[in-house]
């Protein structure tokens, strides 16, 4: 072999070996968040938290289980989830406000519950989840998970004081074809917001919190990443995930260090390409210029029910919601109450 052929060769491996580990280090970075994920047994539920339990379970069944398919195609359907979401939070001592808007002649609407603040009510924290479901599935973990302990946190808020406002709010048009378009109901909200100025210093999307397991391997990841995220998270999906973009690390970071104080379920954070990390209504917020989390079991990267009509309300793990769901109170708390902080 020549000189400069076994030159040009090492030089190739010497530039491969740099952008693994240049690639391999900014992940590590990306997913090194404050406290330690919870390990080990957890205590048995107490008796507070066995009623929090059954009020999860309670709204999965109703929206994912007695009501079903909900979404623009399913008009009727979708309405009854209005209803009932919207007497769960009146239920809870709320006024309940409808941002209503139309698409295709249909009268399609937010939901929010709002908390004021006492002493900063201008600053706002939001806490959303979408109710919508995709075509032909129940929707048990996406979203009847995620609206279930945005219910449970409203109706455990709303007895107490906190210095920032808090707005429970409930979107339509998650779902294709309105993802990411004009007519998702997280982005006519969000978009709202910035054009009144509203001061939003936080939003938390609850996105599928309801699907764990402890199978090995029972994690994946996205397909052409899985050989670097492998190295820097578990795969075994029995951990609650917390993800958001480069402009929302410090939010991130502040979150995850609360509930990992407070919740005894495993934990990871992790700021991603938005591609990954926006998959959600977090994603208006980004576009509006508010920091914003997903809160997440991870979807399809774990559950196989995803998108099909097996995501029934006996898949999920109510114990794992319980406690992820105690966790995010404690955020809230934080967030409403305390000044930013790295």
């Amino acid at each position: 072999m020549k000189w400069w052929t076994r030159t040009a060769l090492w030089r190739c491996a010497l530039y491969f070996l740099i952008t693994v580990t240049g690639m391999t280090t900014a992940a590590y970075f990306s997913v090194r968040m404050p406290g330690v994920s919870f390990h080990g047994t957890p205590a048995s539920l107490t008796a507070q938290d066995t009623a929090l339990r059954a009020q999860l379970a309670q709204h999965v069944a109703m929206l994912a289980g007695t009501i079903g398919e909900r979404n623009a195609g399913k008009l009727r359907m979708l309405n009854a989830a209005v209803t009932y979401i919207s007497n769960a939070f009146r239920q809870s001592g709320f006024a309940v406000t409808r941002q209503e808007f139309t698409y295709a002649g249909l009268a399609l609407g937010n939901l929010v519950a709002e908390l004021p603040g006492t002493t900063r009510p201008a600053e706002i924290i939001v806490v959303g989840a979408h109710y919508d479901t995709v075509c032909g599935t129940p929707g048990a973990d996406d979203n009847a998970s995620g609206v279930a302990a945005l219910l449970a946190l409203a109706d455990r808020c709303a007895t107490q004081r906190y210095a920032r406002t808090l707005r429970f709010v409930a979107f339509v048009n998650e779902e294709p074809p309105f993802y990411q378009t004009e007519d998702m109901g997280s982005l006519v909200y969000a978009t709202n917001c910035a054009a009144q100025h509203a001061d939003i210093q936080a939003m938390l999307c609850l996105e599928m919190l309801g699907y764990y397991s402890d199978a090995p391997d029972s994690q994946r990841f996205p397909e052409g990443t899985g050989w670097l995220l492998r190295r820097v998270l578990p795969t075994t999906g029995n951990f609650i995930g917390f993800t958001a973009n480069a402009r929302s690390l410090r939010l991130l970071r502040r979150c995850v260090r609360v509930f990992r104080t407070h919740a005894q379920i495993p934990s990871e954070g992790a700021v991603l390409p938005e591609f990954l990390s926006g998959m959600s209504d977090n994603w208006s917020f980004w576009q509006a210029g508010y920091p914003a989390l997903m809160i997440t079991d991870t979807a399809m990267f774990r559950n196989p029910h995803y998108h099909e009509s097996s995501d029934m309300p006996a898949t999920l793990n109510y114990d794992a919601m319980t406690r992820v769901t105690r966790g995010v109170e404690t955020i809230i708390a934080e967030l409403a109450t305390n000044n930013d902080e790295q």
